[in-house]
């Protein structure tokens, strides 16, 4: 078990349970996946962009991404059925725990005129995206292996049935919520 997971069984829960007055230790919302996803457009007219995003979310989650593809084609974005536009990866359990804490602890704080991160990132239905605009800030990357500049997406997936409880549960982690 990861620090940020035994913190959550032991200290998180208990908080949650009183503030929002739960009767089971069940009720209290938890994190169920961490989804990264980089949409890479550009891939259409340099392939290399896709190898790059592979490496980037592999190094980043410790698991092989699913490359994407389109599914329509539209002919104003020169965009074909079946061409490969970004790369995805579901993390769960243990990886999960371990992905947070660095995200908090370590690639978070290296983000340039950081003063937290927005709490407009919320679904409605308890679930929170936040937009990274360069993987450089995961110290996982190697620099000189990076090509371009790529910006990601972090969405964080609750059992959580509304916002309030979801932030709750974010902050209680450590996310660095703006106020």
């Amino acid at each position: 078990m990861s620090g940020l997971e035994q913190k959550y069984n032991k200290e998180i829960i208990p908080i949650l349970m009183k503030e929002f007055g739960y009767k089971s230790v069940m009720q209290a919302p938890r994190l169920e996946k961490v989804v990264l996803n980089m949409g890479l457009g550009e891939a259409l007219q340099n392939a290399k962009i896709i190898d790059d995003g592979v490496y980037t979310l592999t190094r980043i989650s410790g698991q092989k991404p699913v490359i994407t593809r389109a599914r329509k084609a539209i002919s104003n974005f020169k965009l074909r059925e079946g061409a490969q536009v970004g790369v995805c990866v579901t993390i769960r359990g243990k990886r999960m725990y371990q992905f947070l804490e660095r995200l908090i602890t370590a690639a978070i704080p290296r983000i340039r005129d950081f003063r937290g991160v927005s709490g407009k990132g919320f679904d409605g239905h308890g679930n929170y995206t936040l937009g990274v605009k360069e993987q450089l800030i995961f110290p996982e990357v190697d620099y000189d292996k990076v090509s371009k500049v790529l910006g990601l997406n972090i969405s964080m997936v609750t059992s959580a049935g509304t916002d309030a409880e979801a932030r709750s549960l974010l902050a209680a982690l450590g996310m660095p919520f703006r106020n």
